[in-house]
């Protein structure tokens, strides 16, 4: 009787590993961990676990009562107790709640990014950040058809309101820090275009850092009242032009624009729309006025920077066009259309833009 021998399926839940032994004469051979697998396969339920956490507002309520019970938590949201409880230690699990004596209570990362109103919420982005949850289910048939089964572009409002809600804290964050590195608020009355401008976060951290400033604010018809709303709230819209088109259509001035910007726009495009998005802010610059691109970029090698590689495969998931593109492709198409002085930033962690002049 021949025996086939095999070792541990999971060998890194076991203290050690197994061993099997190999050739002659025989060695040791560790089998690699299946760690990344089963990081793959709890990603549906690590993303769920902290979306329904989201939904039933458990965050803000551990904020409104302070360290609790399970039982006080299910009361307050109005959930049953034993499964609010398994649903707390996922979180907890997740490490974006702390728990001790089977009292739970908020941690540092829950504090600023997981409550409603923290220093940079994250709060409304989760249900929105992934795309169409239907999408991903239907992955391999948008990879074999080479179109998604539900783009975006079939209801871009729908999509891109709460979208451009759920980012407007983190995006004008990096707007506003960005100050530091490109110097923005040193001009005294700048002309700002916002094109595909969603919540307008840049364009309402240059006016405020620039009293005289003005901006044109261009967006979608079904996505312009977000940046009304923001700019009301910010109280510079008195200094503001809302400009309705698609980006690539809408009539603009050539020579006229200080500052153009293209936040976070081109990576829905492709590569023929993204190349078309710079030449046309190129075109409308003034000679001397400064392209902002901010965007994911992904690394030449693609496998360096998870978060743009990521972002990059819920680009082809949902969009018609979209793709995240290197540095490299970026700057090249930013030389190419005339642009000089070109650097890259990163006001705040995984938030880069490219700054470029056109010469005079």
């Amino acid at each position: 009787m021949s025996f086939e021998p095999r070792d541990a399926p999971y060998p890194e839940l076991k203290n050690s590993h197994t061993m099997a032994h190999t050739g002659r004469p025989w060695t040791d051979f560790k089998p690699p961990p299946s760690a990344p697998v089963w990081a793959a396969v709890e990603g549906l339920g690590r993303y769920y676990i902290l979306l329904a956490a989201i939904e039933l507002d458990v965050f803000d309520a551990l904020q409104r009562l302070g360290p609790s019970s399970a039982e006080d938590v299910a009361a307050d949201v109005g959930a049953a107790v034993e499964h609010l409880r398994s649903l707390l230690d996922g979180v907890v699990a997740l490490e974006l709640l702390d728990q001790f004596n089977d009292v739970y209570e908020l941690n540092d990362t829950a504090r600023r990014y997981l409550v409603s109103d923290g220093p940079a919420t994250m709060a409304e982005l989760i249900a929105v950040a992934t795309g169409p949850h239907d999408n991903w289910t239907r992955l391999a048939e948008t990879v074999r058809s080479g179109r998604p089964s539900m783009p975006i572009e079939n209801d871009p409002a729908a999509f891109y309101v709460p979208l451009v809600e759920g980012t407007f804290t983190t995006m004008f964050r990096c707007a506003t820090r960005a100050d530091l590195k490109i110097r923005y608020s040193a001009r005294s009355a700048p002309l700002v275009l916002d094109l595909g401008a969603g919540g307008a976060p840049w364009a309402i951290a240059i006016l405020k850092a620039c009293p005289e400033g003005r901006a044109v604010i261009n967006d979608l018809d079904g996505v312009l009242p977000v940046a009304q709303a923001k700019t009301l709230e910010h109280e510079v819209a008195d200094r503001c032009e809302f400009r309705p088109g698609d980006f690539h259509t809408v009539t603009l001035e050539v020579d006229h624009y200080d500052i153009v910007v293209l936040g976070h726009i081109c990576r829905t495009e492709g590569e023929a729309g993204a190349r078309s998005l710079i030449t046309r802010a190129f075109a409308t610059l003034k000679p001397g006025g400064t392209l902002i691109l901010a965007d994911y970029f992904v690394d030449v090698e693609r496998k360096f920077n998870p978060h743009a590689v990521i972002m990059g495969t819920t680009m082809m998931a949902s969009t018609e066009r979209g793709f995240c593109f290197t540095h490299q492709q970026f700057s090249e198409w930013i030389r190419e259309a005339g642009f000089g002085q070109l650097r890259l930033v990163e006001p705040i962690g995984f938030q880069q833009s490219f700054v470029a002049v056109k010469p005079r």
